[in-house]
């Protein structure tokens, strides 16, 4: 039998459509790229001390993703309204504690609030909650006005409907790489960094006799002087790149440290990149995909760029079949380049051609398609 349509306030009814446009907008930007969002997780886990926790920190993070969706969801359209209700006002209280307690004490840099599409400060998100939980006592205290003609069988039919549609949303980004890309390595992004010419080196230097201070840019000062040199001695110095517009953090070196970065990310040719954050985690398949498509490869620049030790690679060379060039780079930038273990990547000159998760290894003939253009 069908309920009476209760009458909703006007006031309560905006402030529950922004509340719940707020919720399915975080859960949509964390289900986009479910990695990004147990990397957060993972990083309160292990501010709060909860490391026994952390094996379990993806299936928290889609636990976490589900439950906004959901609650945003049921309170959008009005579904289960009672249960949702109570369940945005509970999952509030919580993320307001949380983020005052990261704003006071910088436990993480960076909340995850809403993936990478919107980057708040830690106070910026506590006062964004502040206002979520206003909003959600007033739809808690106004939950007996939201009716919905439809019995309480078919909403949670119907939750479980669209929730299993989400879900399926989830998967496909987990086992492909994020539809919607929001990070700096985005496909058609220039990662080269501009400014660098600007760049100016300060050397203060100390008289030792006199106590006399004087500052230099270097080169030019008198470093081939000898007796300059004995009269004066360092003291500190001071780097000006206020004009220097880095776009990534990634840094390429080869096994004696040399830095390779420019030389790799702004090859005017093409350069794939084979990514592996970690090859102890790395897929098998994937790897072996990788090393096939080098042996075919003829006229691209193929590279392999871990966050993992020469050591640890000595017990997967000949596994893999890695005959190509080793480079090493740090895991959280790595993670960041690409959602894959392993990943590739294609560049022409700093500009992001195309990138593939190991699901979807491109073969020799789409590497030709490409790179013939």
């Amino acid at each position: 039998m069908l309920r009476k349509k209760i009458s909703e306030p006007l006031l309560v009814k905006v402030i529950r459509i922004i509340t719940a446009s707020v919720f399915i907008f975080s859960a949509v930007v964390k289900g986009v790229d479910p990695f990004g969002t147990d990397y957060r997780v993972v990083d309160y886990l292990e501010a709060y001390g909860w490391y026994s926790l952390v094996d379990y920190s993806f299936v928290l993070s889609i636990l976490l993703i589900s439950a906004e969706f959901l609650l945003g969801v049921a309170l959008l359209l009005k579904l289960k309204s009672k249960l949702a209700s109570l369940g945005v006002l509970l999952i509030m209280i919580f993320f307001t504690l949380v983020t005052y307690f990261d704003a006071m004490y910088e436990l993480v840099p960076d909340c995850g609030c809403f993936g990478d599409a919107v980057k708040l400060t830690n106070w910026e998100t506590f006062y964004k909650n502040i206002v979520l939980l206003g909003f959600a006592i007033i739809i808690f205290l106004s939950r007996s006005k939201l009716g919905v003609r439809l019995h309480q069988w078919a909403q949670l039919v119907l939750l479980i409907i669209i929730l299993g549609v989400f879900d399926l949303f989830i998967y496909y980004n987990y086992n492909h790489l994020p539809v919607i890309d929001f990070r700096a390595w985005e496909v058609g992004n220039d990662m080269k960094s501009s400014g660098k010419e600007t760049v100016v080196n300060y050397l203060v230097y100390k008289n030792m006799s006199t106590g006399e201070l004087k500052e230099y840019v270097s080169p030019n000062y008198p470093w081939n002087d000898s007796v300059w040199m004995s009269e004066w001695e360092f003291v500190n110095q001071r780097i000006d790149d206020s004009k220097l517009v880095l776009k990534h953090g990634l840094v390429i070196e080869d096994e004696s440290g040399n830095n390779l970065t420019e030389e790799l990310i702004e090859n005017p040719d093409y350069q794939l990149l084979l990514t592996v954050y970690d090859i102890e985690k790395a897929n098998m398949q994937g790897l072996l995909e990788a090393s096939n498509l080098y042996s075919e490869l003829e006229d691209v620049n193929f590279a392999l760029v871990t966050s993992s030790t020469i050591e640890e690679l000595e017990n997967y060379r000949e596994l893999y079949n890695i005959n190509y060039n080793i480079y090493f780079g740090d895991d959280i930038e790595l993670k960041a380049m690409i959602r894959s273990n392993p990943g590739m990547i294609l560049l022409k000159d700093g500009i992001v051609i195309q990138k593939w998760h190991y699901n979807d290894f491109p073969d020799i003939e789409k590497v030709v398609e490409l790179t013939s253009k």
